[in-house]
């Protein structure tokens, strides 16, 4: 019973909404863990000016809830999903690469690179078609040759 209820939610998921699934689990994980147990404050100074890092957080958690939620959307109509999941490692590599600009912190381009990559993989699953892949070629049936 469980595996047919996972392969029907895979299947209606398809591979968009599994990665957008996968990135709204992660973003709400990576907001409730600034939450919990808040991080050092270095190279965010940029953001931190503006608003405390909790407020952040919550950004990462509605960016999270909105992707998961998309997850469940048909293709094409999932852009707010990949937007969503978009923007929290947008904000946060700026900020990372403003601090390393100015000197603020050293290891700032390094942050902002790593989370630029994550950008750059939500850009990239963002084009990929759901059903780009061709089918599996099917055994001919018995019976006569045409």
């Amino acid at each position: 019973m469980r595996c047919l209820l996972l392969r029907r939610a895979r299947k209606h998921l398809g591979r968009r909404g599994a990665f957008l699934l996968i990135i709204g689990v992660g973003e709400c994980a990576w907001g409730a863990g600034i939450i919990v147990d808040p991080p050092s404050t270095a190279g965010l100074s940029l953001l931190t000016d503006r608003c405390p890092l909790s407020t952040w957080a919550w950004l990462w958690l509605a960016a999270g809830a909105t992707a998961g939620t998309a997850a469940f959307l048909k293709v094409g109509r999932d852009w707010a999903g990949y937007a969503a999941g978009f923007a929290p490692p947008t904000v946060w590599a700026l900020a990372y690469a403003a601090a390393a600009v100015s000197g603020d912190y050293s290891r700032g381009a390094f942050v902002a690179i790593w989370y630029l990559t994550i950008v750059g993989i939500i850009m990239w699953a963002a084009g990929v078609p759901e059903y780009s892949v061709p089918p599996a070629p099917r055994r001919p049936r018995k019976g006569k040759a045409p």
